[in-house]
């Protein structure tokens, strides 16, 4: 009987396939070893397959795309509802399979392999950024063991470096030298690592027209800009603004019943990558409109006034979730709105 929806559970080496025909029989149970996979699929007629979106799942939908399958990615959250019980490879894809068939379901775009390796650059520096501070971290520790401090901040490190380059000096022993020449070397090498990434992230970014476009909002930078492009296939797959928010997780998490709706903090869906450098962005923003004066700072300086910073820092990065998508969505650069005393007077 010819298979219709097939629900393929992926793994390292083995993986699992269930198939039904139209009518909702179950017609294929199969285990498949890696190298078997693409001739499996490349016989079998074109179908609806689903996967569970993983590392490597946006590899295989594209390689089994090109024998004319239908591939859908599911969040492996929305599956664990199908699993009737136990945890077995069997039954994660006798799941997917029920999942991928329902019409209300959610789906996650299939990225390019462009996008991945834009996606790779991103999470290239910001592993190595997490290891200089843990680093940066140790370095100051090590040297506050005797006595010496240096002022916060990573560039402020230095200055505990230049101490060892003082020979002479009888503030260090010896074997401390010798530990903290290998981290401070460690350290400059992940510093011109880090900006290597970097020169090639901006790079990309100079060459994207639509990165282009949202580096003019405000506290968006090339970094934050070329991350969401690689990360958003296509803006249209959100139904409204305010959906792509709560994509990121920027959206308070509901918890209503009984016709009584309660508000709390918010959700930490999505990407926390994306919503991370929002923040860091809104947070920028903050700072400088601290310094200018009440009618042109605007929203967020009548926002400060009744909220803490930290607040209003996820309220700016909500907005400014929703100002991307617009811009994603129609194609158009940022404008800034105009101040409320030339409006009146522009009226007048």
């Amino acid at each position: 009987m010819q298979v219709s929806t097939i629900g393929l559970d992926l793994a390292k080496q083995v993986f699992q396939v269930h198939g039904v025909n139209a009518e909702g029989a179950v017609v294929l149970r199969r285990r498949l070893r890696r190298p078997e996979v693409v001739k499996f699929f490349s016989m079998l007629p074109s179908c609806l397959i689903g996967i569970e979106a993983c590392a490597t799942a946006h590899h295989w939908a594209r390689e089994l795309s090109r024998f004319g399958h239908e591939v859908k990615l599911i969040p492996p959250s929305y599956v664990k509802a199908y699993v009737k019980r136990g945890k077995t490879d069997a039954a994660d894809a006798e799941a997917i399979c029920e999942a991928v068939s329902r019409p209300s379901m959610r789906f996650v775009p299939l990225k390019s392999a462009e996008q991945q390796s834009a996606l790779m650059l991103h999470r290239g520096r910001d592993l190595l950024v997490r290891q200089r501070t843990m680093l940066v971290n140790a370095v100051r520790g090590h040297f506050a063991e005797f006595g010496i401090v240096a002022p916060q901040g990573v560039r402020r490190v230095g200055e505990l470096a230049a101490l060892l380059i003082e020979e002479d000096a009888t503030t260090l022993p010896p074997l401390a030298r010798q530990a903290l020449r290998v981290l401070l070397a460690q350290l400059q090498a992940l510093d011109d690592q880090i900006a290597n990434l970097e020169a090639a992230v901006i790079a990309s970014h100079r060459d994207n027209e639509a990165s282009r476009r949202l580096a003019s909002i405000p506290g968006v930078g090339p970094i934050t800009a070329s991350a969401i492009v690689a990360s958003v296939a296509n803006a249209h797959q959100f139904k409204s603004a305010r959906h792509f928010a709560a994509w990121l997780g920027l959206t308070p998490r509901s918890y209503s019943t009984g016709g009584k709706e309660r508000l709390g903090g918010i959700s930490k869906q999505g990407d926390p990558y994306l919503r991370r450098l929002l923040v860091t962005g809104a947070t920028c923003v903050i700072r400088y409109a601290r310094r200018k004066a009440p009618g042109e700072a605007g929203w967020v300086k009548a926002l400060l006034a009744r909220r803490p910073a930290r607040l209003v820092s996820v309220a700016l990065a909500n907005k400014m979730a929703r100002i991307v998508w617009a811009l994603l969505v129609r194609g158009n650069t940022y404008q800034a709105p105009a101040p409320a005393a030339t409006m009146t007077a522009a009226t007048t």
